[in-house]
């Protein structure tokens, strides 16, 4: 029971550090960079694509994809405490997550190619921008997102109402869900888990 505590606590670690990590560079992306790019000349813009750009989006996809395997795992432990706020939140998180390696990632990368491509004395890419519009979009969506998604993180935990409800009770859920979770079965989570739970 120790060792899964210990997970537990682990995994919520690497959710919040993840997470900060990814919605800050999104943050980061939409409100500086991108207002930065419309007053600099271009040969700093290029410059930047090329060498700033790639670095912030590897910490960028890399936090989206261990914020996601990480809630995935934090929600196996939670089971049957899983409440209505926190599951809207993970769908948003998800659709988030889907956004930055389906679309913005896949953009960028031909965005990069063709401005080093230019740097380098070459022609730029018709697609590329195309591209850029596309994962321009696609990070203006998800910075919508972030904002209901974050209040209902928080709220799974520190708001009352029926939102806080357990999507199913621990006597409902499977025998390994109520023997092995350790937000149910630990004495530190028993308390929030009735609260949860509506009145009789």
């Amino acid at each position: 029971m120790e060792l899964e505590n210990f997970l537990a606590v682990l995994f919520r670690w690497i959710h919040f550090f993840a997470g900060v990590t990814w919605i800050g560079i999104l943050y980061y992306f939409n409100f500086i960079q991108t207002e930065f790019f419309k007053e600099t000349d271009a040969t700093a813009k290029s410059a930047a694509i090329s060498k700033l750009v790639p670095r912030a989006l590897w910490w960028f996809r890399y936090g989206a994809l261990f914020t996601f395997l990480s809630g995935l795992a934090l929600a196996g432990f939670l089971g049957a405490a899983m409440n209505y706020y926190l599951m809207m939140g993970m769908v948003m998180g998800t659709l988030m997550f889907l956004n930055v390696w389906l679309i913005i990632w896949p953009a960028q990368k031909i965005v990069i190619a063709s401005t080093d491509k230019v740097l380098a004395g070459g022609e730029a890419d018709p697609a590329a921008a195309g591209c850029l519009a596309k994962a321009g979009l696609a990070s203006r969506t998800n910075t919508l997102f972030s904002l209901p998604m974050l209040f209902f993180m928080g709220a799974s935990a520190h708001l009352s109402g029926i939102g806080r409800v357990p999507m199913s009770s621990p006597r409902a859920a499977p025998a390994c869900w109520r023997s092995s979770s350790p937000w149910q079965s630990s004495s530190r989570f028993k308390p929030m888990l009735s609260r949860a739970r509506p009145d009789p």
